[in-house]
């Protein structure tokens, strides 16, 4: 027995959709939904089991939620942004009426200075994506982050590679700056060694504009990777244009 919060998400589930919890670890089906809650079924799980923790993500990649864009807690935290940050990391952003509010309030509390940078998640971002750009282009930095851990969750992970290409595609037409995230070398950052599919992850990375790395304790080293890679590739390729030049053995 797990919640949720907020509680309201499980009155919107439905029969049959899904349910991903901690990251896909754990991949669930309902089966029934009453007054007391969701009955899941689990139909993928690791083969030794897994402990469902407390605080753990929950990906319902079927169901709309119609949820309130910002909360009482962003509020809160808007206010310490404003007076330290210079960016405004919105995650789960749906549409141009999300990121209008987050103007709004940011406008309210005289931070319309920051810049804006949305966090595409979910299919509804995927759906909205040329309306998102243009309410928040324009007026102040405003970027793209492919945040490719919920979004693989959200749209299958064999529709990865394709999904952020036309990301990168569509940005770049508009002109708007996109970070390449979520497990960019992360054996490498975690453990000191990274794996060989994690350095060509890395290589295809430098046709964004920003690479971001998670935190662990061979970050350092593995910047050192990164760069030494994306200095290699970029005289390759730029963006989405292949340069092609002569290889140095």
């Amino acid at each position: 027995h797990i919640s949720c919060i907020p509680p309201e998400v499980v009155d919107r589930l439905l029969p049959g959709q899904r349910v991903w919890i901690d990251d896909g670890k754990v991949g669930a089906a309902v089966e029934s939904v009453d007054t007391e809650g969701a009955l899941l079924r689990v139909f993928r799980a690791p083969s030794k089991g897994v402990w469902l923790r407390p605080e753990r993500g929950l990906n319902l990649p079927d169901t709309k939620l119609e949820l309130s864009h910002l909360t009482p807690k962003d509020f809160e935290d808007l206010d310490f942004v404003v007076e330290h940050a210079d960016i405004v990391g919105f995650s789960f952003v749906q549409d141009g009426q999300a990121v209008d509010e987050l103007v709004q309030a940011l406008r309210q509390r005289h931070g319309s200075h920051l810049g804006i940078l949305a966090k595409i998640e979910t299919r509804s971002a995927l759906k909205s994506l040329p309306e998102i750009i243009i309410h928040g282009a324009g007026q102040r930095p405003f970027g793209i982050m492919i945040a490719r851990g919920d979004l693989a969750l959200e749209i299958g992970y064999e529709r990865l590679a394709e999904i952020q290409e036309e990301i990168l595609w569509l940005c770049e037409a508009a002109h708007i700056p996109v970070v390449w995230a979520t497990q960019v070398l992360e054996s490498m950052v975690k453990e000191g060694v990274p794996s060989r599919a994690e350095i060509t992850d890395a290589a295809m990375s430098e046709r964004a504009d920003c690479v971001m790395l998670n935190k662990g304790p061979f970050v350092l080293e593995a910047m050192d990777v990164l760069n030494d890679v994306l200095n290699r590739m970029e005289a390759h390729q730029h963006k989405k244009m292949a340069q092609l030049r002569a290889l140095h053995w």
